[in-house]
């Protein structure tokens, strides 16, 4: 029986075809679809190409693709599986650190390059319906460009529209995010044909899949993620009941408050109100010292 092909959504089979030193024709081509700069990136030197088994077991670990490119450019790389609602935030911060990290003491402002994050999302989460945006620095009233040295994009899988294979596909972004979302569609199967990263990239996805020791690793990686979407699922569980909780409380305590306002307004005195709303003297003194000046 053939073997399905490994689902190149997981962070640890994304980073061995596109982060392989190998088959850099397939990172390139990537970065080409996504930035669509003037001057194509011919070249492109992979930061952190090992894979540490003590990464793929543990599930707070980023398996990311980092890149130099010969446009001078630093890249990074990450696809995400669940909404942790903090993209925003975590890419700017990593952002931060790319920059930051490429000066060393002594060295002049001048030798930061363009430093570029690609997110890729499994989920949707920017409050439009293109499945790509792409962001730098600008004026805010005129839009003037500040610098393109920032960069930050949100590709949303979820976002593509479905592609027909009868149709030919013209940006290569969509067909690099199809490859993403079902290697083994009929539109993949297609472009193959025709585009060679496409090509290389389901080559290396086919080998990985069929290699036992790359299997093993893959399906260490994959209950990582899942004990970590579980541990998220989990921890948003228990923060909706505690909402919940909080709410019954917070309506107990201001229908208490109405009531005992409301027999004040009435004439009866703090122990006859006490008597009547089973609450002590003293909280209904409280109530009725903060809720009426």
């Amino acid at each position: 029986m053939q073997r399905r092909l490994l689902n190149p959504k997981i962070d640890f089979v994304f980073k061995k075809i596109f982060g392989s030193e190998e088959n850099p024709k397939i990172l390139i081509g990537f970065l080409n679809a996504v930035l669509k700069p003037i001057i194509p990136i011919v070249e492109v030197e992979i930061k952190n190409t090992d894979i540490e088994k003590v990464h793929v077991e543990d599930k707070f670990s980023r398996l990311d693709v980092k890149a130099k490119t010969s446009n001078q450019e630093i890249i990074n790389i990450e696809i995400q599986l669940k909404n942790e609602y903090n993209m925003i935030q975590r890419s700017l911060y990593y952002w931060s650190k790319l920059y930051e990290e490429q000066l060393g003491d002594g060295d002049r402002y001048d030798k930061l390059c363009r430093t570029v994050c690609i997110n890729i999302l499994d989920f949707k989460y920017l409050k439009n319906d293109r499945f790509h945006n792409g962001y730098r620095l600008k004026e805010i009233e005129t839009n003037e460009e500040l610098t393109d040295i920032e960069e930050i994009h949100f590709i949303e899988i979820p976002k593509l529209k479905k592609l027909n294979s009868e149709e030919e596909v013209v940006d290569m972004l969509e067909a690099w995010v199809e490859f993403l979302r079902d290697p083994e569609s009929e539109v993949v199967r297609k472009l193959e044909m025709s585009n060679s990263e496409i090509r290389e990239a389901k080559d290396k996805l086919y080998k990985l899949s069929m290699d036992e020791k790359e299997r093993e690793l893959y399906f260490l990686r994959e209950k990582s993620i899942k004990d970590e979407i579980s541990a998220l699922a989990n921890a948003e569980e228990k923060g909706i009941q505690i909402g919940i909780e909080q709410g019954i409380k917070q309506g107990i305590q201001r229908e208490k408050i109405e009531t005992v306002l409301r027999l004040h307004s009435l004439g009866l005195n703090i122990e006859q109100i006490a008597k009547g709303t089973c609450i002590t003297e003293t909280e209904v003194e409280k109530i009725i010292k903060e809720n009426i000046n």
